[in-house]
């Protein structure tokens, strides 16, 4: 028998809703379902930063991926990892949202963090300091659990380039992802990364340091450039095109893109996930075109 689901209930992602997180960041969502935002940014003013003290990741495992607020304990966690790992189910650990770099901005503003990474104050390298020995202590909770994949979420692409110029990320943001990412494959646990928007210019990065699935969104970074970069390197986990084509495509259409991203991306030997959206504006004849494509195309390199 199928679980029944309340789809009315979107938990703290309601509207009107606010809340202070753990970091002393204050929250607001302004539509029901979606990620919220920032409104309240503790580090705004530098001055601020020689008193703040961040969280302990030993109290809670923090705000889940959507930024909600705590409701999960570590014993709760360790409990499900087990239930999962005796029904042959694989276990993921997680981060919050943003890890990083987002976090640096829910902390500093936005507009701030893009003027500290041109001008380049000493309180910046000591700020991402300080949150990377968080992240370094929450993954060592993490890793105590025995999970199979830690997942790490971090946006930092708009539709057609890097937030950021890669030779910045290169300098302040991938030193502390690949010490992150080699410690958890020490472990033997394997490393998802994902990030929104067009990154492909670091996916390079991402690979070397230590990234074993790679979360890519395929309009923003185009099938073609992932497989030049990706395929056969890293097990690519592909969103499909949630802006245009299953929205607004025809049946062919959306089909169509199914079947590039597999005859593309895919193999016999792996390496190919596919993600699909079906966000408010797309119509259930979309979806059910989408379902078929994707069960049409799931066993493509396994028959």
């Amino acid at each position: 028998m199928r679980e029944s689901h309340d789809f009315d209930d979107f938990g703290s992602r309601r509207r009107g809703h606010s809340y202070k997180d753990e970091w002393e960041c204050i929250w607001s969502f302004l539509i029901d379902g979606l990620q919220g935002q920032v409104r309240f940014h503790p580090l705004e003013d530098w001055s601020a930063f020689q008193s703040y003290k961040p969280p302990d990741p030993s109290d809670s495992i923090g705000p889940p991926r959507e930024g909600s607020p705590p409701n999960e304990s570590w014993s709760d966690v360790k409990k499900q990892i087990r239930d999962r790992k005796e029904r042959g189910k694989i276990a993921v650990g997680y981060f919050p949202h943003g890890f990083l770099f987002q976090w640096l901005y829910y902390l500093r503003g936005f507009k701030n963090l893009m003027i500290d990474l041109i001008t380049e104050p000493p309180q910046l390298e000591d700020l991402i300091g300080m949150i990377n020995e968080y992240n370094l202590k929450l993954l060592e909770m993490w890793l105590q659990m025995d999970v199979d994949v830690m997942y790490f979420e971090d946006d930092l692409g708009m539709q057609d380039r890097m937030m950021i110029n890669v030779k910045i990320f290169r300098r302040y943001l991938l030193p502390a992802y690949t010490e992150i990412f080699k410690r958890v494959r020490e472990a033997g646990v394997h490393v998802h990364m994902h990030s929104d928007g067009h990154v492909i210019e670091a996916a390079e990065d991402f690979i070397n340091a230590g990234a074993s699935i790679l979360g890519l969104q395929s309009r923003e970074n185009e099938i073609e450039n992932i497989k030049r970069t990706c395929k056969g390197r890293v097990c690519i986990s592909l969103y499909l095109d949630s802006q245009s084509r299953i929205p607004m495509g025809t049946f062919k259409e959306i089909e169509e893109h199914v079947r590039e991203a597999v005859l593309n991306l895919g193999s016999k030997s792996g390496g190919l996930i596919l993600n699909a959206e079906c966000n408010v504006e797309t119509a259930l004849a979309n979806c059910e075109a989408l379902c078929q494509a994707l069960e049409k195309y799931q066993r493509y390199y396994s028959n």
